[in-house]
């Protein structure tokens, strides 16, 4: 007697298609676990910086990253040191395109399409920006240091979403989602601050020339070229032209991601087409095709693979890892190595940007969060308590690779013994925040969590 195995009556039907939205949460998910083993990554990379900055090796380690590096083309140059040449410009600026690809799906297809889903991680990111810069303000008024008010306006998503892996499946897929949306926002505020208010002097034939740059890039997205190699070319064009110009480079990279197609250049229906018409070609013949036509089909097949994903999903896919593991890590062993003298933790500027990161952060996201519900404009996702986002809004208060970098340009040290005692005070006071935002984070989280025996099912 033969028996038929009863069907799952929980399994999606067959004729059932996905929902869209399914589509681009995988690349969600995929990108949360990135940025959760980086986050551990740089964690080690930080700790390393800080034990040799504090060795006997110190002064070693310092003389690497000003190591002079300089591109010389006849009478055009550009000179600068490993750290922040190499590094803070030119790498990070792969950093930053990342950022505008991120940017760029969510505003196409994440949490920021929808204006009703997109208030609450917008509220919460202005007012994690605004409180803490009004706090460092308020404590630096009328003193040097003020000029560092932006430091700690941002959220380092790596470092959050890797310890909020180490807390397990219960916490809910919603929070993170809310947090990467609001750590999005905080890099664009970041980028603005950077563009606006760093820039000191502008060179308007360069001006001209990167707008020109970004112009040929679209002329080039509308005329459906799909060479990766002409876009690289045009985009170190668009590099340099905005370095020269007096604008920091990294801006750069997020207006090239924000230019990037988000939608593929062949759809479902075309891809299915196609790759029926060129299965026919290929097999379908009694006599082999000559060895020139094979390779045009399997060349026309290998182009409508390609141009069935979007170049925002591919770049990202492909770039994200290498940023993940290589450029961030790389920049938290330039940039996180601070002397840590006892004698320098009461320093004004430390406690400033400690301040603003611990209680600014979470002061700020949770009062501007509040009074938006209060007045109707957001409400938070059914399995999310004002206690567990309480918690995500402590850790919110990491404000890792931004704020060093912002860090760095408010206090250009270079010879001046005093820009450098206050950029290494920022430093700290970085590094102390963010372990107080992570101590209060963690603490609140565990404890809101504590009765929620079963992992959310999202994070699966």
């Amino acid at each position: 007697m033969t028996t038929t195995q009863a069907p799952n009556t929980l399994d999606r039907p067959a004729g059932l298609p996905p929902r869209p939205i399914e589509r681009w949460m995988t690349p969600v998910r995929k990108f949360m676990h990135i940025e959760s083993a980086s986050g551990m990554v740089m964690l080690a990379c930080t700790v390393v910086a800080l034990i040799l900055a504090n060795s006997p090796l110190a002064s070693g380690f310092k003389a690497l990253w000003h190591t002079e590096v300089a591109l010389i083309i006849g009478g055009f140059s550009i000179v600068g040191d490993l750290g922040h040449l190499v590094i803070n410009d030119v790498l990070m600026t792969l950093f930053f395109f990342i950022v505008g690809l991120e940017l760029k799906r969510e505003l196409v297809c994440g949490e920021l399409r929808d204006p009703r889903k997109a208030l609450l991680p917008v509220v919460a990111a202005l007012g994690g920006m605004v409180v803490p810069a009004l706090i460092y303000a308020a404590l630096q008024w009328g003193q040097p240091g003020i000029r560092g008010w932006a430091v700690p306006m941002a959220t380092d998503i790596a470092f959050v979403v890797g310890f909020l892996a180490l807390l397990g499946p219960r916490v809910p897929f919603s929070l993170k989602i809310i947090l990467l949306s609001l750590a999005i926002v905080d890099d664009l505020g970041a980028v603005l601050v950077i563009a606006f208010v760093f820039t000191e002097r502008l060179e308007w034939i360069w001006v001209a020339a990167a707008a020109a740059g970004f112009g040929l890039t679209y002329g080039m997205n509308l005329a459906g070229v799909r060479q990766v190699g002409a876009y690289v070319v045009v985009g170190c064009f668009i590099w340099v032209a905005v370095f020269k110009s007096g604008i920091h480079p990294t801006v750069a990279g997020v207006l090239l991601g924000l230019l990037t197609p988000s939608s593929a250049w062949i759809g479902d229906k075309a891809f299915s087409e196609v790759m029926a018409e060129l299965w026919q070609r290929l097999t379908c013949y009694e006599e082999p095709l000559d060895p020139d036509d094979r390779q045009v089909n399997l060349q026309h097949l290998a182009f409508t693979a390609r141009e069935s994903i979007s170049p925002l999903q591919r770049l990202e896919t492909a770039l994200h890892p290498w940023v993940a593991f290589g450029i961030i890590p790389l920049f938290a062993l330039a940039n996180a190595g601070v002397t840590i003298d006892a004698k320098g933790l009461g320093e004004s500027v430390l406690i400033a940007v400690a301040a603003g990161l611990a209680i600014g952060k979470p002061v700020g996201i949770l009062s501007f969060s509040w009074i938006a519900a209060r007045l109707g404009w957001i409400r938070l996702p059914d399995n999310l308590t004002w206690t567990i986002f309480a918690g995500g809004a402590c850790m919110a208060g990491i404000g890792f690779t931004m704020a060093l970098f912002v860090n760095a340009l408010a206090f250009p040290s270079g010879s001046n013994s005093e820009l450098a005692a206050m950029e290494a005070a920022g430093k700290i006071g970085i590094l102390s925040g963010s372990l107080i935002s992570v101590i209060l984070g963690s603490s609140l989280l565990l404890y809101a969590l504590r009765d929620r025996d079963q992992p959310d099912p999202e994070n699966d």
